[in-house]
């Protein structure tokens, strides 16, 4: 009867961690396609793309002979 009841005990118990193991490696794969899309960017950051885009974009830089056509307010 006592083995009965610690039986039960024990697979509840191991229940409750293979759960724990199915979030944690769920929580792993989400993490490496996180540290995948960096490792991207971090090579996107060295391109002459991404300079012109920040040159652009957020110091108002332009091309020698480059024509802006801004819209009025």
């Amino acid at each position: 009867m006592v083995v009965a009841v610690k039986r039960v005990e024990i697979e509840a118990k191991m229940e409750v961690n293979q759960a724990k193991i199915e979030q944690l490696n769920g929580q792993i794969a989400s993490e490496e396609a996180r540290a995948e899309e960096i490792k991207q960017y971090e090579k996107y950051t060295q391109t002459k793309g991404f300079v012109e885009e920040i040159a652009h974009d957020k110091l108002g830089l332009v091309y020698e002979g480059e024509i802006i056509f801004r819209k009025d307010k």
